[in-house]
């Protein structure tokens, strides 16, 4: 397929986070692009502003006109998009060019050098803060989330160097050409596509054997190439690790040099070992130690990631986009060592019913870390019901006693009756969107 020969470009679920930053990429470069999603949010209306034409009702007559050319048009869609989508089929039925998201993706880097963030936790964080890096350099990068610093997922460059956020969902990143590679975490995830562990693992060793340089991952992983870890022996070591007035301070010895006082300003050691991946990546490439410190200390972070909506003597109101056991104790490890003295109110919004019958202990058992917990009803997304798997469900299963099903027109009122101090809201469903409307009431009603 020769991208260039293409004129018109028609992304179906052109408001998720990947798919946008595609999106935005054709536009900036003068492809005709149009779309539909679901719902409107702000990244629908950025790529509205650079006049791309979205709707949001799945409907053959709204798709604009001259994008029924099938031959000068390209669909792109994710296989989040239900099979029985009416505009999907109409190109299916019609002979129309269609092409994943992630294959797209993988056409658009074929050519370039591209460096691929891998993992089930911590590559949108580790694929933001080496976007950053190599901004440097002048590359090209596709992110899966809004990057503080750019306030967007593209952060665009030349064509002759790209960063990819490489998805393990519906195997995408097999669809890559990496030629230096991370592989930040292979945690049980995505059990609704990969069925067990196993193929799971095996589907990022067959990621792993595509990268044509050299691979990247974090110590402990069964995988071959360099490895990075904190505070024990590795390719690329942090150690002496402090925390001044919020920030952290380090050391990280390189298979080559030595470079210290690193600063870096994300909570929580995971963020520590996704700056610590970044400056792997960005070494490996040829990034100077001097440049990825400076990068590292201005790097401002990703929205939904450990975000701050509310910062006060009296009231901290943080958002972050953990859907995964693992991401809900990192998240609690993080606000522990940055308020060590205080309680924590936790909401969370489970994320799929195939997720929340999968790994249910495991979160029952993170969540009763926090002090206060209240659960929303679990945000089905792609999934119908599944029997019996619930918030309910969930809930029964958490030890803790301070706990409470909620519903989100009670939700201000349960925060409010719980007075913690600390209060963190988690999950990867319209949680993320409800905040901002609890954070603008909490900061009214004080």
């Amino acid at each position: 397929m020769n991208l260039k020969s293409i004129h018109n470009i028609y992304f179906i679920g052109i408001g998720g986070i990947g798919m946008s930053a595609i999106a935005r990429f054709f536009a900036v470069n003068g492809k005709n692009v149009a779309g539909y999603d679901k719902n409107s949010s702000e990244i629908t209306t950025s790529l509205q502003e650079l006049g791309v034409e979205i709707h949001f009702n799945d409907a053959v007559k709204n798709i604009p006109m001259s994008f029924l050319d099938k031959e000068k048009t390209l669909i792109v869609y994710t296989p989040a998009i239900p099979k029985n989508h009416e505009e999907l089929n109409y190109f299916i039925n019609n002979d129309f060019q269609l092409i994943k998201r992630a294959e797209i993706l993988g056409k658009i880097t074929e050519n370039t050098f591209c460096l691929a963030v891998a993992g089930t936790h911590g590559k949108t964080t580790t694929s933001c803060i080496l976007g950053h890096i190599m901004k440097t350099v002048n590359a090209t990068s596709f992110l899966g989330g809004i990057s503080e610093n750019y306030n967007s997922n593209l952060i665009l460059g030349e064509d002759k160097v790209s960063v990819v956020e490489a998805d393990e969902f519906d195997r995408s990143f097999l669809k890559l050409s990496p030629n230096i590679a991370c592989v930040t975490s292979m945690d049980a995830d995505h059990l609704d596509i990969y069925k067990n562990p196993d193929a799971l693992t095996e589907s990022f060793v067959e990621f792993s054997n595509k990268v044509s340089n050299t691979l990247i991952f974090a110590k402990g992983l069964p995988l071959k190439g360099l490895t990075y870890a904190i505070n024990e022996e590795a390719d690329y070591k942090a150690f002496n690790l402090k925390i001044h007035d919020g920030t952290y301070i380090f050391d990280v010895k390189t298979p080559l040099s030595e470079i210290k006082n690193i600063t870096f300003q994300l909570p929580g050691k995971h963020n520590v070992m996704n700056a610590l991946a970044a400056l792997a990546m960005a070494d490996v490439y040829g990034v100077s130690l001097d440049d990825i410190k400076k990068s590292l200390a201005n790097f401002k972070g990703v929205k939904r990631r450990f975000s701050y909506k509310i910062k006060t003597e009296n009231l901290v109101l943080i958002d972050d986009y953990a859907h995964h056991p693992t991401e809900i104790n990192a998240v609690e490890n993080a606000v522990r060592e940055m308020y060590p003295k205080d309680d924590v109110l936790v909401v969370f919004q489970p994320h799929l019913f195939s997720r929340t019958r999968d790994f249910a202990d495991d979160f029952a058992k993170a969540l009763s870390k926090f002090d206060d917990i209240l659960l929303l009803d679990i945000y089905p997304a792609r999934e119908n019901p599944i029997t019996g798997i619930n918030s309910n469900w969930l809930l029964n299963k958490i030890t803790n006693k301070h706990k409470k099903l909620t519903q989100k027109n009670n939700l201000i009122k349960d925060i409010k009756n719980s007075n913690k101090k600390i209060v963190v809201m988690l999950g990867a469903g319209d949680i993320g969107v409800m905040i901002n409307d609890v954070a603008n009431k909490l900061l009214n009603e004080k």
